[in-house]
């Protein structure tokens, strides 16, 4: 019990440090820190004047979405891939990591692998998703405190699930080479999805947001839940989460064991 506790106080210990290392680092470039935030943020809000259009035109709701409940989807989108961008920017670029050798770098150090690949890099701009995430959620649906609490759970999950699906998809690299193309677009589809109403996809399609593209237990199951709590839900939304980050960190444990080194020497501070 002591060493598994050992081990949690090292991860946070880890994660903080990284945390602090990285937003010093951007915001010793304050001006381009702003202009990517805002630049970003603003980018976003494009898509709510879209959605209001829509809506105004059609008069009604979008296969049982009602304005607010699309809206609902992009301020979760939003804040979780902020949060995913910002405290494990690698997980974009772990296929490049892999191929091109930089991996020995973290194998040299005593620290546990994957988190510290993820965590050792931001994406600036990912504060102008998360930001721009929390504005439109307290803007457009009803507060209370089990809502607010529903949407920092949700986001928080939906960020760990698209580090997760980003890690197992370019995991692929270990065994076939630069898969960075592959994952990205997983990721990529995974995040679109999440953005549009679940309830117009059928069929095939829905299977695929079930499984290999899970955006069913990032957005539109806990969508349903913040209309409508539903214990039962929620525990099939953490189990399946859980789930999909035991897969991933599995498939990278798997695929280090058959890395071979790009023998690069370098160091990290």
């Amino acid at each position: 019990m002591d060493r598994s506790n050992r081990r949690r106080g090292g991860m946070l210990r880890l994660a903080a440090h990284y945390f602090r290392f990285n937003l010093s680092a951007s915001m010793a470039y304050s001006t381009s820190f702003v202009i990517q935030v805002v630049g970003m943020a603003l980018n976003n809000s494009a898509f709510i004047i879209f959605w209001m259009v829509l809506f105004e035109r059609i008069g009604g709701d979008i296969a049982g979405y009602a304005l607010a409940d699309v809206m609902f989807l992009w301020s979760l989108a939003a804040t979780g891939f902020g949060l995913g961008v910002v405290l494990c920017g690698n997980a974009m670029f772990l296929s490049r990591i892999i191929y091109s050798g930089e991996l020995d770098v973290y194998l040299l150090q005593p620290k546990p692998v994957l988190p510290n690949v993820l965590m050792s890099r931001t994406m600036v701009a990912g504060w102008g998703d998360f930001a721009y995430g929390i504005i439109l959620f307290f803007a457009t649906q009803p507060l209370s405190l089990a809502n607010v609490g529903l949407f920092a759970l949700f986001s928080l999950l939906l960020g760990i699930v698209l580090v997760s699906v980003r890690v197992a998809y370019h995991s692929a690299s270990f065994s076939f080479g630069n898969a960075e193309g592959f994952a990205g677009l997983s990721g990529e589809l995974l995040l679109t999805f999440t953005l549009y109403p679940g309830s117009v996809f059928r069929g095939p399609t829905a299977w695929v947001l079930h499984t290999l593209i899970p955006a069913a237990f990032v957005a539109y199951i806990p969508a349903r839940i913040f209309r409508a709590f539903d214990a039962r839900l929620l525990a099939i939304v953490i189990a399946a989460d859980a789930l999909i980050v035991l897969v991933s960190v599995l498939l990278f444990r798997r695929g280090l064991r058959k890395y071979e080194s790009g023998n690069l020497i370098g160091t990290r501070m």
